[in-house]
């Protein structure tokens, strides 16, 4: 029997049903589209709104910078999924080098590659919106529904199987120190427990945007276009008459010379947030609030690898199940930086370029990588008054990049948080711990730990510093607030035009951030086709 058979190919299946899409590798001559809305990116929140906005009789058309792919084209190997399925192969840096990010560049975005984790916004960081930013609307309640309408959607549910003994070792050492854990809920159905959902579903199992949202819009007449790269707004007074796209290569890294423009009545900017500031940037579009690209948030995130006696194979199973929220709520939203304790799956080449080390040392602990445990500890910036992020800005060429100091509000933060997440995994029973920073050597014990953390230096470089999670830059603020884009995700200075991504958050939120985009682009999108139609929008059908 095929793969195939075992595993139906919701792409191959909807091409062949007649979907519009067009490969913009394949284009021979410049072309122009148009349509009622043009979706620029894929991903959360550019699926959610595309499949709403086409339910409701509008005319889309989704653009995307990666490829389409689909199940058969996920392979389990991380040397073929970072170069096709990341921004910058799983490579993308700020400025100084110092924050690797990990960011989805194909049809789905980073829902195609992320490790599931659905979380609702937290409610203290919708009092602080509120508070601060004068976003009344966007309390606790408010967003309920929508939440629920995106969770019945894409089968956000509570895992049933058990976590996976990488997952489990931050439950039982935490227990053994007192510290609550949870259980994260999950985007998927009928998952096989395979552990590689960070390089596509190979199953459709993960209810991304990839098989889910956009198949659905394609469905009632969308129209994708891949591999073309959204350059500016064709700008016309306080309107945007559309967009210029440039076509690019079948790798996704040359301009072919051929280019697309696509006029619509109204432009939805959903490209995640760097992409979403740096378009608005090249368009050189108004910006009255002085705020476009600045307070970009990343959820700054640092590393502690353990070796146990027994084998972790920290690849196989469900990547993150288990969490504790326990280190934010240790002193108020706005003091020292909280922190969120979760287990990130561990492959081979993600773990080599993420520890430090090198020659013979780098070679000895990866010998040791079935025995390896990892975790993570993603600070919440964003709250506290020193820290405010970084800002996007434009290369010579025009590419985004961002730049983002981190200053002492952050060292702190990591600080506690490594010696954090070492405690924890030698009171899971872990032999050494080395946690991710240039000049510390393995300890061996909790004390050794203890002291040689406090006796670290704390610096760019240094330290190594990750993050999956990009948030702000068109931050959303009330009336009477400065903010880029006002509580309806409309940009303030151009009439028919939407940011409907994680671009939109006043700070970071202190969670995985998929959730949060799903529900609140849901309701943004849902207004948005009310007013564009007439009529009250369509509501997407829970997922079977």
């Amino acid at each position: 029997m095929s793969d195939e058979a075992v595993i139906p190919d919701p792409i191959r299946a909807g091409l062949a049903r007649g979907w519009k899409v067009i490969d913009g590798a394949q284009v021979d001559a410049d072309r122009d589209l148009s349509a009622d809305v043009v979706v620029v990116g894929s991903g959360a929140g550019g699926g959610v709104t595309a499949e709403i906005l086409a339910l409701s009789g509008l005319s889309v058309i989704v653009v995307e910078e990666g490829a389409l792919k689909s199940s058969r084209d996920f392979k389990m190997r991380e040397a073929e999924a970072y170069p096709t399925l990341y921004q910058e192969s799983a490579a993308r840096k700020t400025r100084d080098k110092a924050i690797n990010i990990l960011q989805g560049r194909t049809v789905g975005g980073s829902t195609t590659v992320n490790w599931t984790s659905s979380f609702r916004t937290p409610p203290t960081t919708l009092a602080f919106w509120q508070q601060r930013f004068g976003l009344s609307t966007y309390g606790e309640a408010d967003l309920a529904p929508w939440f629920e309408l995106m969770e019945a959607r894409l089968h956000v549910a509570d895992w049933a199987g058990a976590p996976n003994e990488n997952n489990d070792l931050l439950r039982r050492g935490a227990a053994k120190l007192g510290i609550p854990t949870g259980l994260i809920r999950r985007n998927v159905n009928g998952c096989w427990n395979l552990g590689y959902c960070g390089m596509g579903c190979p199953t459709n199992a993960k209810q991304s945007m990839l098989v889910t949202t956009i198949p659905s819009a394609l469905d009632h007449g969308a129209t994708l276009v891949t591999r073309a790269r959204a350059e500016r707004l064709v700008l016309n007074g306080n309107k945007a008459d559309g967009i210029d796209c440039t076509l690019l290569d079948a790798a996704g890294l040359r301009p072919t010379g051929r280019r697309l423009r696509i006029r619509a009545r109204h432009v939805v900017l959903a490209g995640g947030a760097i992409n979403t500031p740096a378009l608005l940037l090249r368009s050189k579009a108004p910006d009255s609030s002085g705020q476009l690209g600045k307070r970009t948030f990343l959820h700054p995130t640092l590393v502690s690898a353990a070796l146990f006696p027994q084998r972790v194979d920290g690849y196989a199973g469900a990547p993150q199940t288990v969490y504790s929220d326990h280190f934010l709520h240790t002193q108020p939203i706005d003091g020292p930086l909280g922190f969120k304790l979760e287990a990130p799956p561990l492959h081979p080449v993600l773990l080599a370029t993420t520890m430090q080390g090198f020659g013979q040392e780098h070679a000895a602990m990866m010998r040791e990588f079935p025995h390896i445990q990892g975790m993570l500890a993603l600070l919440r910036d964003g709250f506290h008054a020193e820290s405010q992020g970084g800002t996007v800005g434009l290369t010579g060429d025009g590419a985004p990049v961002l730049d983002y100091p981190l200053n002492d509000p952050v060292w702190d933060g990591a600080r506690r948080a490594l010696l954090t997440m070492a405690e924890i995994q030698f009171a899971a029973g872990a032999s050494g711990v080395q946690v991710a920073h240039e000049r510390a050597p393995r300890y061996a014990s909790r004390d050794e730990a203890k002291a040689g953390i406090a006796a670290l230096p704390f610096g760019p470089q240094l330290t190594r510093v990750v993050s999956a999670h990009v948030m702000g830059g068109c931050a959303m603020a009330g009336a009477g607030h400065d903010g880029v884009t006002g509580p309806d995700g409309r940009y303030r200075g151009l009439d028919n035009v939407s940011v409907h991504d994680g671009s939109l958050f006043p700070t970071s939120i202190g969670a995985n951030p998929q959730l949060s985009i799903y529900g609140i682009t849901a309701r943004l999108a849902s207004d948005l086709a009310q007013a564009l139609t007439g009529r009250p929008a369509a509501r997407p059908q829970a997922q079977a």
